[in-house]
């Protein structure tokens, strides 16, 4: 490891860092803060390129729509094997596989023709790369890195995506516009290349890889010795086992189906079927995708506050008051007449709600089941999150071909989160290690 140019380069950083008085988790969360932003702006580009491949292929809305749901579910089911390899393998090593693939898929559907097709590239090969990317990248680096300000390192680790919506989204509609999806997709493999690049520069699987303490810790941690058993053992082993036993009780069902609502009423709707339903009020994809971001400014500012929040007080009644306020914005869309006070009024209200279920969720999951499992159980979670994403993409395109409108999936969309705020407050109070839920919880 001596000889590693990289590991070098990371022991300058870190002594750079320490001169200054920061921790070298920050360098680590700054490039999977990019890493998450640029498979951000993978997973939203459909939404940005559903009518042109209408308009070349004639393909329809559910048609397209099926493709899109394979992506989503496989999206949130390697979530729990994507924890289990990083555990296993590192981090660096996965995300630079999941960078690979996900480019892969994309420069392979520049020739694509048909809707199968369209099926692997976009729904297999793109949805088991960003998989290894999602959510549980950013739990497992601030869970193995932070000890203190970890709420507030998921809540900006996850904001990323809402920061990939607004600098990739609106570029990406003017690139199609201009120039057509394939270029589009250019320019989503060179940011994709650029973020490969940090990886290799600068993240490492853990602290003591550089002979450091986690932040907020005075010792470092002792890295599993053997890749055994557990959290640490086979791949599949490790994530079914915390299945099995994460599935044995209450709260982990709780958590998943509020996650699955949670899905479903942003990634599987507003993500991929905002754009054409705007397009159906005579609101181009440009202006569509420039209400995206204005969303993802506002997501970025409520999940970072969310994970600030989430450090100090009961995650469920933050829960309650984020699925709640979610609900009503989205019943409330269909009333907004889609003018620029009613999308504007829209974009503030939902976007600061966006994701900001995230940081509370991965606080509950680690109080309950501790921090070395942590990030298998969130997969496990995050599958929900996707299944819900996944039915919910299918639904909203069926009903728009069927029904010639996007509205009942919206209705229903938000009748669930008000269902998922109730469900929410029925766990207990939680108190890992004796400390009440109102202070800073230690997980």
């Amino acid at each position: 490891m001596a000889t590693d140019p990289t590991l070098r380069l990371s022991d300058a950083v870190a002594t750079g860092f320490a001169r200054r008085g920061l921790h070298y988790g920050w360098a680590v969360a700054g490039v999977t803060f990019l890493t998450m932003l640029v498979t951000a702006g993978a997973v939203g580009a459909p939404g940005v390129l559903i009518l042109p491949l209408q308009k070349e292929f004639g393909w329809d809305t559910a048609t397209i729509g099926s493709a899109l749901a394979v992506r989503l579910v496989l999206f949130g089911l390697m979530g729990p094997f994507a924890a289990a390899l990083m555990n296993r393998y590192g981090p660096r090593r996965i995300v630079l596989l999941a960078l690979g693939l996900i480019a892969g898929g994309l420069l392979a559907s520049l020739g694509m023709t048909q809707v199968w097709q369209l099926v692997l590239l976009w729904g297999v090969v793109v949805g088991i790369g960003t998989g290894l990317t999602a959510l549980v990248l950013g739990a497992t680096v601030a869970t193995r890195w932070f000890s203190r300000s970890r709420g507030l390192v998921v809540g900006l680790l996850t904001a990323s995506s809402a920061t990939g919506q607004l600098v990739v989204l609106p570029l990406l509609a003017a690139l199609t516009e201009a120039l057509g999806w394939r270029a589009a997709l250019l320019v989503i493999c060179g940011l994709l290349l650029a973020a490969g690049l940090g990886v290799v520069a600068l993240m490492r699987d853990r602290p003591e890889d550089l002979g450091l303490a986690p932040y907020g810790e005075t010792r470092p941690t002792v890295a599993p010795a053997t890749p055994g058993s557990g959290a640490t053992g086979p791949s599949a082993h490790g994530a079914l086992s915390a299945l099995r036993d994460a599935a044995g009780t209450r709260v982990f069902w709780v958590l998943f189906a509020t996650f699955f609502i949670c899905g479903a009423s942003t990634n599987g709707l507003i993500q991929t079927h905002f754009i054409p339903l705007c397009a159906d009020y005579g609101i181009g994809p440009v202006q569509g995708a420039s209400v995206l971001a204005a969303m993802g400014v506002f997501d970025f500012i409520g999940t970072v506050a969310s994970g600030w929040l989430s450090d100090r007080y009961d995650n469920r009644w933050l829960l309650f008051w984020y699925y709640g306020l979610r609900g009503l914005s989205l019943m409330f869309l269909p009333f907004s007449d889609f003018s620029f006070v009613g999308l504007s009024l829209f974009a503030v209200f939902y976007g600061l709600d966006w994701i900001a279920t995230v940081p509370p969720t991965v606080r509950l999951t680690a109080a309950r089941f501790g921090r070395e499992r942590a990030n298998l159980v969130f997969g496990w979670v995050f599958a929900g999150h996707q299944l819900g994403a996944a039915t919910i993409a299918y639904g909203a395109g069926l009903s728009r071909t069927e029904l010639a409108t996007y509205l009942p999936a919206f209705f229903a969309a938000g009748a669930l989160c008000l269902a998922a705020a109730g469900l929410i407050l029925t766990l207990g109070r939680p108190a890992p290690q004796g400390v009440p839920a109102a202070t800073p919880a230690r997980a």
